[in-house]
């Protein structure tokens, strides 16, 4: 029996998130699947989970994207996808608020706001605190019918006002994927 291969997913793969994606990845150590990175995803979940288990190690950082549609698209499919793999263990989700309209949204545990700080609540678009827990963007729905262990809150990662630019290294992304390792328990190989 292998080991099943530890993942956080990122519910975003436009071209800036994508470069956010990678500069975060670089900054906590862990290994990213580019190919999964898109304005939709442009590959299936299966496939995804192909390429993450030819990561050299964990955890491994994917990204979906629904493109701004308010239905389950190609995005929300991998993301099901994925999580319901055999041989893949969810870390954690990066819940990407957007202005898509028509959308039930997905309650969060916490969130990191536009100034790296973590709230309880749900941020919108702009990484601002919002009133109530929950996210409300273009990939999120289809999380309600996953199981993943934790769910984190943020605004359109390498934006945000300029505060999660990756000229900064994308430090509001960085520390939401920090905080998914610290409560999983999860140590990077930086770590040991």
């Amino acid at each position: 029996m292998t080991e099943k291969r530890k993942v956080i997913l990122v519910t975003d793969g436009d071209s800036i998130a994508q470069r956010a994606v990678e500069t975060a990845v670089a900054n906590i150590g862990a290994r990213c699947i580019s190919r999964s990175g898109g304005n939709p995803t442009p590959m299936s979940g299966i496939e995804i989970v192909e390429l993450i288990k030819t990561a050299k190690y964990d955890p491994v950082v994917v990204m979906v994207d629904d493109k701004g549609s308010s239905r389950t698209a190609q995005g929300e499919w991998a993301l099901y996808e994925i999580v319901n793999h055999p041989d893949i263990e969810i870390l954690g989700v990066i819940a990407v608020a957007s202005n898509t309209q028509g959308v039930n949204g997905i309650k969060v545990d916490f969130s990191v706001t536009k100034d790296g700080k973590l709230i309880r609540g749900s941020v919108d678009k702009d990484g601002l605190p919002r009133s109530g827990n929950v996210i409300y963007g273009d990939t999120v729905d289809i999380i309600e019918k996953c199981d993943v262990p934790l769910i984190v809150g943020i605004g359109d990662i390498g934006k945000m006002q300029g505060n999660d630019n990756c000229e900064m290294g994308a430090p509001i992304l960085t520390r939401a994927m920090e905080e998914i390792l610290k409560r999983s328990g999860y140590k990077t190989k930086q770590e040991t």
